[in-house]
């Protein structure tokens, strides 16, 4: 199962938006939400909370991709979230996702007994390119013990 199927069948709001994941590495993550008329907003775009559940999905995708090998004594959990919203969206949007932390790091801490936190950076484009938006997620991987 890859990383997008593994999260459109355990992540039901994945599956309710329709999204698509393009790319799904340690390195990067690309997750496209299409054009879709009953996620619009009043201006005719995807709405605000559709494109911070596509942001924050990519990050899902990178943080499974990066550490599953882990999910067997830690689960990954998103700590905090910050959204900004750059220039209007309209039509399909896709999110491309970053660790900001290197593996090894994380794992470390974790070898450690700790509970450690990463970030990972979210931009948001339309399809002619423009930014519309950019998001920070902080995520921890918790010790199952």
């Amino acid at each position: 199962m890859t990383v997008g199927e593994m999260l459109v069948a355990t992540v039901p709001m994945a599956r309710t938006l329709n999204l698509e994941f393009l790319e799904t590495t340690p390195e990067r993550a690309v997750v496209r939400l299409p054009d879709q008329a009953e996620y619009h907003n009043h201006v005719g775009g995807p709405h605000a909370g559709a494109m911070f559940t596509l942001a924050e999905s990519a990050s899902g995708a990178i943080v499974i991709a990066a550490f599953g090998d882990q999910m067997s004594r830690a689960v990954p959990l998103a700590v905090k979230a910050e959204i900004d919203y750059k220039k209007l969206a309209m039509g399909e949007v896709t999110a491309t996702a970053t660790l900001g932390r290197p593996i090894a790091d994380v794992v470390a801490q974790l070898d450690a007994g700790e509970r450690p936190e990463f970030p990972v950076a979210i931009e948001i484009q339309r399809a002619d390119g423009a930014v519309t938006g950019e998001m920070t997620v902080v995520w921890t991987l918790r010790p199952n013990s």
